[in-house]
């Protein structure tokens, strides 16, 4: 990122903070809408204390973990299912179910299943599959004819045919999906916490601001998954960027 692109998002940045000032200023109702101020003072607050950073990284541990299990199945399962027409009539119609459910009602089924610390890990895992496998399915039924004739016409084994002609084809397709369901694992993760007051967990202290009514403290672990979420953002659009440059 060059100095003036980065320059150019400080100041959207602090547009939207003035636009957040200037709302609490208006509402002049803290418990409604906490000053930007009110809000990073109660955040250096918390990050003063050691429970912050347990809660915080157990949260990472869990929603990470669903993430990278729904990215695995999900792009192993796209490859069964694209290559084996059988397999796709089988799953289609389940997947298709996951996407239509909504994230309140796997939820609740969660809590009654599995143990407390697992129900983000299950609905971030079950929020990631249905993307990445939808998009890796996509790029893999994407990919060109020609290419794969002129492979077979050269000979090619069918490691290489994969390697150097299906995965090209499918890895911009897989590269979005993983973008998108890095934000809405982060979203169903932390929702899944608060429902289940997961014990050490960011979704925990959501809840307890919440019927405290400590409204900065509601904008303040808000920050933090906000920070979270654009942070591995960052560092898995560099990991795959550079994944992405091998196959090019």
């Amino acid at each position: 990122m060059t100095l003036k692109g980065l320059g150019k998002k400080i100041i959207v940045i602090l547009l939207w903070v003035l636009v957040w000032q200037v709302t609490s200023m208006a509402v002049n109702n803290p418990m409604l809408v906490s000053s930007p101020w009110n809000v990073l003072t109660r955040l250096g607050t918390l990050m003063g204390d050691g429970a912050f950073y347990q809660a915080a990284l157990a949260s990472i541990f869990r929603i990470i973990l669903g993430f990278l299990m729904g990215v695995t199945v999900g792009t192993g399962l796209a490859l069964l299912t694209s290559f084996v027409p059988a397999l796709d009539a089988f799953f289609r119609p389940a997947i298709s179910a996951v996407k239509a459910t909504p994230v309140a009602s796997f939820i609740i089924l969660a809590l009654v299943w599995l143990h407390g610390a697992w129900v983000p890990v299950f609905i971030a895992f079950l929020m990631v599959l249905p993307i990445v496998w939808t998009n890796v399915t996509q790029g893999l039924r994407e990919t060109d004819p020609g290419l794969l004739e002129m492979g077979r016409v050269f000979g090619l084994s069918r490691k290489r045919i994969f390697t150097r002609i299906y995965m090209p084809s499918a890895l911009p397709y897989f590269l979005a999906a993983c973008r998108t369901a890095l934000g809405l694992a982060w979203k169903a993760g932390i929702a899944a916490e608060v429902l289940g007051t997961t014990a050490l967990s960011i979704g925990l202290n959501l809840y307890e601001a919440k019927i405290y009514l400590e409204t900065a403290d509601v904008f303040a672990w808000t920050l933090v998954v906000i920070i979270l979420s654009m942070i591995f953002e960052y560092l898995f659009g560099r990991l795959m960027n550079r994944l992405a440059a091998r196959y090019q």
